[in-house]
């Protein structure tokens, strides 16, 4: 049974209605999430529709037969690696703006350049699949989508496997390298540092969160105190250094003076009020007694 119905999808050169229709809606909204993640200003919101690309292209992949890429497509890309990318995202801050100065120059020609070979090799793709007969994924998928995959990422496609694992290595152990300080001196234990503190007369407890009394908790915005000013023991050493910390101390300032009024005014009229609420309690009590 699995033979035949292999060699049906290997012979069958058309497509069924059914299937037309899921690929021209599915692919539209997978087209409209892809330029959703280019052009939307918020990291966040461009997270959300990358995620839900890859999730229209594991569809994709299940309709074709490919079940292996499918469920790994969902599992590995969009529910792993898409959702590291929101925490990451959430932990930075989603109003985080971004800085507009280059640190490398030329990038805007490099990435023009390879955004052009990326276009080019798809409309060679495309008219390629246009022109070529259909022949499906049955002959691949004869003796399972698992083993058809091993079989040709081992054997035809094996140097492309190799380069693009021995590309990831060298992505990994790049960012290690350029994240790693060589230490010169012998590390402080917990105990040395809290008696330093203590000597010093430094800020003993631990250092209060960031964001804390402020509009956003993002790891850039300092905390404020009781009276609005912003606390620099909030932010870390390295932003302030930066000068990529945000101040939001005018705005929770403006935010206090208006709290401040509105309390001063419900005070003003509480007797009123209050006085207005004895005088329905009573009157609603005489009708509760007749």
């Amino acid at each position: 049974m699995t033979a035949q119905f292999a060699a049906a999808v290997t012979l069958s050169a058309s497509t069924s209605t059914g299937e037309a229709v899921q690929f021209w809606i599915l692919g539209t909204v997978a087209v409209i999430g892809a330029l959703c993640t280019v052009l939307m200003k918020k990291a966040v919101h461009s997270a959300l529709c990358l995620a839900g690309t890859m999730i229209i292209l594991a569809v994709f992949y299940l309709a074709n037969g490919a079940y292996f890429l499918g469920v790994v497509q969902i599992v590995v890309y969009t529910g792993a690696i898409m959702m590291l990318f929101l925490f990451v995202v959430m932990l930075v801050g989603v109003t985080a703006a971004d800085s507009l100065k280059e640190t490398i120059r030329g990038q805007r020609w490099l990435a023009l350049l390879c955004g052009l070979g990326f276009g080019v090799l798809l409309i060679a793709g495309i008219g390629n699949a246009s022109l070529t007969e259909f022949t499906g994924v049955g002959q691949a998928n004869a003796g399972g989508n698992v083993e058809g995959l091993a079989s040709l990422i081992f054997t035809k496609y094996v140097f492309a496997f190799e380069i693009t694992g021995a590309l990831l290595i060298t992505a990994a152990v790049g960012a290690m390298v350029l994240t790693h300080r060589e230490r010169t001196e012998r590390a402080k234990t917990q105990r040395e540092l809290a008696q330093e503190r203590v000597r010093e007369g430094k800020y003993l407890p631990p250092l209060p969160a960031p964001g804390v009394y402020a509009r956003h908790n993002a790891v850039d915005i300092a905390g404020l105190l009781p009276d609005g000013t912003p606390s620099e023991l909030t932010v870390m050493q390295t932003l302030r250094d930066r000068g990529q910390v945000r101040d939001v101390s005018t705005e929770a300032l403006d935010d206090l003076k208006a709290l401040e009024q509105r309390a001063q005014e419900r005070l003003e009229r509480g007797p009123v009020d209050r006085a207005a609420f004895e005088r329905d309690a009573r009157a609603r009590a005489e009708e509760a007694s007749k």
